[in-house]
C-alpha cells in the first residue's frame, strides 16, 4: 500500500496557512503546520516530510534561515518557497540555498497543487536512484565467495585487487570450486559492473558451433541462419566475458581466440565487416595449461595471453575450515527459496559434513545441502537428510580409510598451500629438512600454481 505523503507548512499568516491546510487534506495529504519559522524547524526535527512549503518572510526566523537549517539537517528535503515578495533576486538566493523552487502570492491551487506533484515526483525518482544504487553496491559483495580459511581470505584479496583493473585472469581449480563465482565477484568489483559478464562454456560447444556462439553469424552463413546474431564477444562490449573451460578449445579456435584477444576486432562467420568490442576476458580451466602447452595440444602464446593474472582456488578438501560458514550460506539460502524454517544445521550433521571427501567440491556441498532442506522434517538439518550418509565415507570408517601415502600427499599439499609454496617454512611446519620435502613434492607429483 502506497504511503500517504507528509508536507509541512509553515506560513504566519493564518487565513493561508489554514487554507493550504484544507486544500492539501482534501487532496489526501497528510499536513502539519506552523505559524513561525522556530516551531516549523520542531516539526521538522521530529517528522519525516516529504514537501515542506516555507513563507519566505516570517518574523523572527525567516524562510531563507529556517531553509537553511533543514538543509543541514536533511540535504535532499524538498523545499518550496511561498513569497508574496516576488524577485529576481530573492528567487535566485532562494533557489541557490537550495530550494526545489518557488511560487509567488496569491497562489493559485492548480498551480501549487502541480507544483507539489512534480516535486513528490522528484522525490521518489531521487529515492529509486539512491535504492538502485544501493543495491548494486550490495551485488558487488562476494557474499558467494564464503569462507574463513586463509587460503578463501586471500582469494578476496586477489578479486580487490585485479576488479580494479582490466586485467586478463586466469581462474584454476578443480570443477566444482567456484570458479565462475570468482569471476563474477572480479566483474561485479570491477568499473564494468554496470555492463553484462557473458559466460561461453567452451567444453560443451563443438568448433563450429563455438565459432558462431563466440564471434556470431550474419544470415545465411551456413543452414539454419535465418537471422543476423551477435556473438558474445560483441555482447560483452565495456563489460567482461567469461571463458570457462578454456583448455578445450581447438587449435583452430586458439589461433581465433589469440587474434580476437590482442586486437579486440573480429567478424561473423559468412561476413566482411570487422566488429570492434571493449571487452574484458577471465578465463577458466580445471586442467594444467601449461602440461598442455607442453604437449603441444594448447598454444603457448595463447597461454601467455590468458595467464596475466592467475588466481587458483584449491579443492575444498584443502580447506576444511570453510565447510561449516558454506553449509551454512547453503542452509539459508535453500530454507528461504523453499519457505522452510530449518534454522540450523545440526552439530553431528555438521562434523559429517567436515568429516566427508568433498570430491565434487563446493558444487557437491551445495547439491547436499539443498537436498537435505528438500527432505528436512524438524528445523534442523540431520545426519540422515544428508544423501551420502550411507555410504559409509566418512575420512574416519575403516573401511574406506585412505592410504597412508595419500593421507601424507594431501597433508603436504595443504601446508604447502598455506605457505604459498614457501618450502622453508613448509618444511619447518612439516618437521622435516628441505631435501626431504623437495623429494616428497617430486613423489607425489605436486605442483605448484603459477605465480601471482
Amino acid at each position: 500500500m502506497a504511503k500517504t505523503p507528509k508536507i509541512l507548512v509553515v506560513d504566519d499568516e493564518r487565513i493561508f496557512r489554514e487554507s493550504l491546510l484544507a486544500w492539501f487534506e482534501e487532496d489526501g495529504y497528510d499536513v502539519d503546520a506552523a505559524d513561525c519559522g522556530e516551531d516549523g524547524l520542531k516539526l521538522f526535527e521530529k517528522g519525516k516530510y516529504d514537501v515542506i512549503l516555507l513563507d519566505m518572510k516570517m518574523p523572527g526566523m525567516s524562510g531563507i534561515e529556517l531553509l537553511a537549517k533543514i538543509k543541514e539537517i536533511e540535504p535532499e528535503a524538498i523545499v518550496i518557497m511561498i513569497t508574496a515578495f516576488a524577485s529576481v533576486q530573492t528567487a535566485i538566493k532562494a533557489l541557490k540555498d537550495g530550494a526545489f523552487d518557488y511560487i509567488t502570492k496569491p497562489v493559485d491551487p492548480d498551480e501549487l497543487a502541480h507544483l507539489v506533484d512534480k516535486a513528490l515526483r522528484q522525490k521518489t525518482l531521487t529515492e529509486e536512484n539512491v535504492e538502485l544504487k544501493k543495491q548494486l553496491d550490495e551485488i558487488v559483495k562476494p557474499d558467494n565467495l564464503v569462507g574463513d580459511s586463509p587460503e578463501m581470505k586471500k582469494i578476496l584479496d586477489l578479486v580487490q585487487t585485479v576488479a580494479a583493473t582490466d586485467t586478463t585472469v586466469l581462474v584454476r581449480g578443480e570443477s566444482g570450486v567456484g570458479k565462475e563465482l570468482v569471476a563474477k565477484a572480479i566483474h561485479l568489483n570491477s568499473e564494468r559492473k554496470y555492463f553484462p559478464m557473458v559466460t561461453v562454456n567452451c567444453g560443451a560447444l563443438a568448433e563450429t558451433l563455438l565459432e558462431s556462439e563466440l564471434f556470431g553469424h550474419e544470415k545465411g552463413a551456413f543452414t539454419g541462419a535465418r537471422h543476423k546474431r551477435k556473438g558474445k564477444f560483441e555482447m560483452a562490449d565495456n563489460g567482461t566475458i567469461f571463458l570457462d573451460e578454456i583448455g578445450t578449445v581447438s587449435p583452430k579456435m586458439q589461433v581465433e581466440l589469440l587474434r580476437v584477444l590482442e586486437s579486440k576486432q573480429f567478424t561473423r562467420v559468412g561476413g566482411n565487416d570487422t566488429v570492434t568490442s571493449n571487452f574484458r576476458v577471465i578465463a577458466a580451466t580445471n586442467e594444467p595449461l601449461e602440461d598442455r602447452v607442453k604437449e603441444g595440444k594448447f598454444r603457448e602464446d595463447l597461454y601467455y595471453r590468458l595467464n596475466v593474472f592467475n588466481v587458483f582456488i584449491p579443492p575444498l578438501r584443502d580447506r576444511p575450515e570453510d565447510i561449516p560458514a558454506l553449509a551454512e550460506f547453503f542452509r539459508h539460502k535453500f530454507a528461504s527459496a523453499m519457505n522452510k524454517k530449518i534454522e540450523k544445521i545440526s552439530p553431528a550433521a555438521m562434523d559429517f559434513l567436515k568429516s566427508y571427501e568433498w570430491r565434487g567440491n563446493v558444487r557437491e556441498l551445495e547439491n547436499a545441502i539443498e537436498r537435505a532442506v528438500v527432505v528436512g522434517k524438524g528445523d534442523a538439518i540431520e545426519v540422515e537428510d544428508l544423501p551420502f550418509h550411507t555410504r559409509g565415507e566418512r575420512a574416519d570408517d575403516a573401511e574406506n580409510e585412505t592410504s597412508l601415502a595419500d593421507v601424507e600427499k594431501r597433508h603436504i599439499h595443504k601446508v604447502l598451500l598455506r605457505n604459498e609454496w614457501n618450502i622453508s617454512r613448509s618444511a619447518k611446519t612439516l618437521g622435516v629438512d628441505r631435501a626431504t620435502l623437495y623429494n616428497k613434492i617430486e613423489k607425489y607429483g605436486l605442483k605448484k600454481p603459477d605465480a601471482q
